[in-house]
């Protein structure tokens, strides 16, 4: 049996039954407990399955997972998102950045700008380019520290925030819906992301293609508020088509090493389609 549909029967095992141990995958397909345990490790890497002692399950795509655990998930593909925004970014420009896992990667992509205007709520993001030798300026809002990222939060925050107008807000996203637009797990990170779209001119959202089968409970905003969309892969094409109405423009990063792809026409080039999503960025 190869990987795919190694890989393949073991979601469907899961969906059947919501977990199983490494022993019963190993029986049901006839291979190796080794076998089973790479393909669940390369799995759980994409956010596909959940490990637990002694098994596997499907994740609760209503909780989000701790920060450091989504530092792992998705990893190459938000290293390559982060590029992409960094490219867009160019020295001396003001932005704000939320707390998230592809927004502390967007931070280490800009490493190497200079003259910065940061405004976080990150202290992860605020340590990462707070570089003297560069000439960034970082700013930080007060509130109520959270401790499994170091992310503020509260009416602190928020009014912190409002005394800011910079060119880019940069924000995470917790999942994309077309009809729902951009989601998010925690109602205080959604708060505090809607203060920040208030303060910049343009607006960038980046999230891996796991975003698109996501669900989570908290709306931050419509896609008409995002100026851009960076991720690692085309859209579902119902997706495409309310980026298209809503006219955002669509970046697409490659987590391969082969050149990155520019824009939604391009990628569409690329995946033989026909269509192309025009933006307004």
């Amino acid at each position: 049996m190869h990987r795919a549909a190694r890989q393949n029967a073991i979601l469907e095992a899961l969906r059947t039954h919501g977990s199983a141990t490494v022993g019963e995958l190993t029986r049901s397909m006839n291979v190796s407990d080794e076998t089973v345990r790479r393909d669940v490790k390369a799995m759980a890497s994409k956010g596909l399955v959940e490990r637990v002692h002694g098994g596997v399950m499907l994740p609760d795509l209503n909780r989000e997972p701790g920060f450091q655990s989504r530092m792992q998930q998705n990893a190459q593909a938000k290293r390559a998102i982060a590029r992409k925004a960094a490219e867009l970014i160019a020295n001396g420009d003001s932005l704000m950045l939320d707390t998230g896992s592809t927004t502390a990667y967007v931070a280490r992509a800009l490493k190497d700008h200079t003259d910065l205007f940061v405004v976080t709520n990150s202290v992860d993001i605020a340590r990462a380019l707070a570089n003297g030798k560069k000439g960034n300026k970082v700013y930080v809002a007060g509130g109520e520290l959270r401790g499994d990222d170091g992310a503020t939060f509260g009416p602190t925050a928020h009014d912190f925030v409002r005394r800011f107008r910079t060119r880019y807000a940069v924000i995470s996203v917790g999942a994309l819906h077309s009809d729902g637009g951009v989601m998010d797990f925690h109602l205080q990170e959604a708060e505090f992301c809607q203060t920040v779209l208030e303060q910049a001119a343009q607006v960038v959202a980046v999230a891996d293609a796991s975003k698109f089968r996501h669900q989570a409970p908290v709306k931050v905003c419509d896609l008409q508020r995002i100026d851009t969309l960076i991720t690692d892969r085309r859209p579902p094409e119902p997706f495409l088509k309310r980026l298209r109405e809503n006219e955002v423009r669509l970046l697409v990063a490659d987590d391969t090493g082969r050149r990155p792809v520019a824009d939604a026409d391009d990628a569409a080039t690329a995946a033989g389609a026909g269509d192309a999503t025009r933006g307004a960025g």
